[in-house]
């Protein structure tokens, strides 16, 4: 994962077309907001905040404006960064109006020193289609009852986890029957459909906090972990299925 340095991209690649460099726009977007972002600690996690910022822009230029700013109101509890969510929905909205692809994937990756943005981006009329539920939640005034809108990832270490651990504690080793209590993450049910590319982008945020969790000595951690290496030492299930039956509101601890 490529630490915060949200400004000094170079050499943008994109394939959204000759005219229009989306990269180059997405970059342009971000800047005047650098500093809001300091605290973000992957730069793929400032990409996916604008790139949802954009977005929910383009959708407002499409649905009422009542429901629009019902629906986005919905979404107020659940985003910490959500008074900078609309302050670049209405930065969008302001100066880059005309530019009406959605931003639906990116990669960012360094080559001979310097960072590569590239996006992927689809036109309105192909998004929407390709988007029905999306649109749905736009219209929608109200969720269904006791749904929860984010999908679930479960990791349930493995066996090279677990020689990887005794290895590291010889007097307090582990067999399968210690390993069952596996740890859930909740994440944007959006995510849901491609779960292979989101987690090719976000797995060694994942590794780490399954290795913290058993181990807090980073010295002993495995070096280059790959998506290959992820794969392999946990089973990864997803659910898109999540229902809150409790009446006591769920609380995140800051």
């Amino acid at each position: 994962m490529k630490k915060n340095k949200v400004v000094s991209l170079l050499n943008h690649k994109t394939n959204e077309g000759k005219n229009v460099k989306y990269s180059s726009l997405l970059e342009e977007f971000i800047e005047p907001f650098a500093s809001e972002f300091q605290y973000f600690e992957y730069q793929e996690d400032i990409f996916d905040f604008a790139i949802s910022a954009w977005n929910f822009a383009n959708m407002s230029f499409i649905v009422d404006k009542n429901e629009f700013e019902r629906t986005i109101s919905l979404i107020k509890d659940e985003i910490a960064n959500y008074p900078l969510l609309k302050k670049m929905i209405q930065h969008k909205q302001t100066n880059f109006k005309e530019f009406k692809n959605f931003i639906i994937d990116f990669e960012l990756y360094e080559k001979n020193n310097s960072l590569t943005l590239t996006v992927v981006t689809q036109k309105e009329e192909v998004y929407l289609s390709n988007h029905q539920e999306l649109e749905k939640t736009f219209i929608e005034t109200e969720f269904n009852q006791n749904y929860i809108n984010r999908s679930a990832i479960s990791l349930k270490p493995l066996q090279p986890f677990i020689d990887w651990y005794n290895k590291v504690h010889p007097n307090d080793k582990i067999d399968e029957t210690d390993v069952d209590e596996v740890n859930i993450y909740l994440i944007n049910s959006n995510y849901y459909d491609d779960i292979e590319t989101y987690l090719k982008k976000k797995f060694d945020i994942y590794f780490k906090i399954e290795l913290e969790d058993w181990f807090d000595d980073r010295k002993n951690w495995p070096k280059k972990r790959t998506y290959k290496m992820f794969k392999q030492w946990f089973r990864v299930d997803v659910s898109n299925a999540i229902y809150d039956l409790e009446k006591v509101p769920v609380k995140k601890i800051e």
